[in-house]
This record gives C-alpha cells, structure tokens and sequence, in this order.
C-alpha cells in the first residue's frame, strides 16, 4: 500500500506570507501610564506596601498568561516598564 503525496501549498506572495508570520510572533502590551504603580502610604504601623494591588494583579496575569516563574515575571515586567520609559 503506498503513501498518497503529500500536498503542497503553493504561495502567490510570498513577501506578504513572510511579513504575516513574522506579525505573528509580535507582542503588544499597554500599560496605562495613569495607573499608581506604588502604594499609597496606609497610616498603619508596620511595613508598608511598595507597589500596589494593580501592579501586583497585572505582574500575577502576566505570569499565570505565559506560564513564567515570579523572578522571570519580575525580570519581565521590569525590561517592558523599561522599554515604555515607566521605569
């Protein structure tokens, strides 16, 4: 019994196929630069929080969306605040 050959597709434009699969591995993350990255101050006593609940959601989403441990999500999120100049 032989194998059926194998299809190929054929590709008209090759630039626009090329330019669609580089898109592809593009990444667009927005932060919004209004959001309070550090903590308001709480009037407690104790240790006070450095970064707060929004920061530390959009750090955790970050980690549980791409699968990364918390020092790479750190890292991660860090390098992106960089690059926005949020830093």
């Amino acid at each position: 019994m032989s194998k059926p050959a194998p299809t190929r597709c054929r590709t008209l434009n090759g630039s626009s196929y090329y330019a669609s699969l580089r898109e592809r591995g593009s990444l667009t993350v927005w932060f919004d630069p209004g959001m309070a990255w550090h903590a308001a101050p709480s009037g407690k006593q104790g240790r006070q929080q450095t970064f707060s609940d929004a920061a530390i959601q959009a750090c955790l989403t970050i980690k549980v969306l791409f699968g990364l441990p918390l020092r790479q999500t750190t890292g991660f999120v860090a390098s992106l605040l960089k690059l926005m100049g949020l830093d």
